[in-house]
C-alpha cells in the first residue's frame, strides 16, 4: 500500500493535542509541601497552625485523597497516603503528622462509616471543604486507646456528646472530628463507641495552651467537646471501635505516623550531605574522616531499616484481610516503635556528624535542631512503652514465632 500523499491547502491541518495529565499524588504533597516550607519557621517559633499548608491541601484536594472517586475523590491507595507523609514530611513534621491523621479518619469513615453519614459527608472531605481531627486522648485512662472517662448519652435518636481531650492536633482548625467515648450503657469500660461531629454541631472550649518541645505547628491544644448528634454518625457498632481500631484506626496510624518520621530523619539526612558536598563545606571539611563517614553511614542505615519495614508493613496490611493475627499486630506495633526511636536516633547522630553550628543552632539550613525536637514526640505519641506491653502479651500468643 502506498503512502497518502499530502494536499496543499491554505492553512495548516490541526495538530492533534496531548492529553491534560492529572498530577500525580507526589505531585500534589510536593505543591503542600513547598506551601509548607515557605511559613514553617514561623509556625515553629510561635506555636501555630499551619493553616496556609492546609489551605493548599484543600485547594489541590488532597484532602480527598483516600476518598473514593465515586465519592469525588482521588480515589488514592494507604501506599498514596504513605508516599504523601513521607514527602511532606522531609520539609515540615508537623503538616506531615496532620495530614497522616486526617487520611486515618478518612479511611476509617470509608470502610466504617454508615451509608448515610459517607454520602453526605466524603464529597465534601473530596472538594476539600472538611479537615478532620481525632479526639481519641483521655485524662483519665493512661494513654489507652480503647476506653474513655467520658460517656455517650442516647436520647430520642440523638447522641449527647460531653469529652474533654488534653491532646487534640489541628483541633482548633477542624471541620469535623472523629471522637471515642465509651458507649451508652456500655457493661464495661472498654465497650468504647466512635462517633463523627461535624463542628457546628459542637460547642467548642479550649481548655489550654500548646507550648511543646517539638511539634509545635501540630497546635495540639486540649479541647472539651460538647453537642448532639444523630445517631447514625456512630462509626462502626455501638460499643465496637476495637474491630475499628484492629482493622482500620491504628494500621493507619501507625503507617503514616512512620511515613512521616521517615521523611522527617530523611530530610534532615538530605540536607546534610548538600550542605557537605557544597564547595564552601568541601573547602573545610575533611570528608575521609572515619568518624564522620562511620555517623553518616549508622544514620542511613537506620533509615534503610526503618524504610525497609515501613515497605513491608505496607504489603502486609494491603495484602491480608484479617489484620488481628498477633504476629501482624506485631509486625504493626514493630513499625510505629522502631521508626519512633530510628528515626530520632539517625538525626541526633547527624547532630553529632556536623557539630554545633549546623547541628545544634537554630538558624542552620540543616534544620536538624527543629528535626530532633519534633522526632522526640514519636515515642510519646502513643506510648512505645504500652505497645511494648502489648507486645508482650502478643508474643505470648506466638509460640511458634510465625512472622507476618
Amino acid at each position: 500500500m502506498s503512502a497518502p500523499t499530502a494536499t496543499t491547502t491554505s492553512a495548516a491541518a490541526p495538530r492533534p493535542t496531548a492529553a491534560v495529565q492529572d498530577p500525580t499524588v507526589a505531585e500534589l504533597a510536593r505543591q503542600v509541601a513547598e506551601v509548607a516550607g515557605e511559613h514553617a519557621e514561623r509556625a515553629d517559633n510561635e506555636a501555630e497552625f499551619p493553616a496556609e499548608a492546609l489551605a493548599e491541601m484543600r485547594r489541590t484536594k488532597l484532602l480527598g485523597l483516600l476518598v473514593p472517586r465515586a465519592h469525588g475523590g482521588l480515589g488514592g491507595t494507604t501506599a498514596d497516603m504513605v508516599e504523601a507523609s513521607y514527602l511532606l514530611g522531609r520539609t515540615d513534621m508537623s503538616v506531615a503528622m496532620i495530614f497522616a491523621m486526617h487520611c486515618q479518619q478518612v479511611a476509617t469513615l470509608v470502610r466504617h462509616g454508615s451509608k448515610l453519614l459517607n454520602q453526605r459527608l466524603l464529597p465534601e472531605i473530596a472538594a476539600g471543604q472538611r479537615y478532620l481531627a481525632s479526639v481519641t486522648t483521655d485524662a483519665g485512662n493512661g494513654g489507652q486507646l480503647l476506653g474513655s472517662s467520658d460517656a455517650l448519652e442516647a436520647n430520642a435518636g440523638e447522641l449527647i456528646v460531653d469529652r474533654f481531650a488534653p491532646v487534640v492536633t489541628g483541633g482548633e482548625n477542624a471541620d469535623g472530628y472523629l471522637i471515642t467515648m465509651r458507649a451508652a450503657d456500655a457493661a464495661s469500660a472498654v465497650e468504647t463507641s466512635l462517633v463523627y461531629a461535624d463542628r457546628v454541631q459542637l460547642d467548642l472550649e479550649t481548655a489550654g495552651d500548646w507550648q511543646s518541645l517539638g511539634m509545635r505547628a501540630s497546635h495540639s491544644v486540649p479541647l472539651r467537646l460538647k453537642g448532639r448528634v444523630p445517631a447514625y454518625h456512630t462509626i462502626g457498632e455501638d460499643g465496637g471501635f476495637r474491630s475499628v481500631a484492629v482493622a482500620t484506626f491504628a494500621p493507619m496510624a501507625h503507617l503514616g505516623w512512620s511515613a512521616s518520621w521517615l521523611g522527617t530523619a530523611a530530610g534532615a539526612l538530605s540536607r546534610v550531605l548538600h550542605l557537605l558536598r557544597s564547595p564552601a563545606s568541601r573547602a573545610r571539611t575533611d570528608l575521609t574522616s572515619a568518624l564522620l563517614l562511620t555517623r553518616l553511614s549508622r544514620a542511613r542505615q537506620r533509615l534503610d531499616q526503618v524504610h525497609a519495614l515501613l515497605t513491608r508493613t505496607l504489603a502486609t496490611v494491603t495484602r491480608e484481610p484479617d489484620l488481628s493475627r498477633p504476629s501482624i499486630q506485631l509486625q504493626l506495633n514493630a513499625l510505629k516503635i522502631s521508626a519512633a526511636e530510628e528515626c530520632y536516633r539517625a538525626v541526633d547522630e547527624l547532630v553529632d556528624a556536623v557539630g554545633m553550628r549546623h547541628g545544634y543552632l537554630r538558624d542552620s539550613p540543616t534544620r536538624l535542631e527543629r528535626a530532633l525536637r519534633d522526632l522526640r514526640s514519636a515515642a510519646l505519641n502513643y506510648s512505645n512503652d504500652r505497645l511494648h506491653l502489648a507486645d508482650g502479651n502478643l508474643v505470648l500468643l506466638d509460640p511458634e514465632v510465625r512472622f507476618a
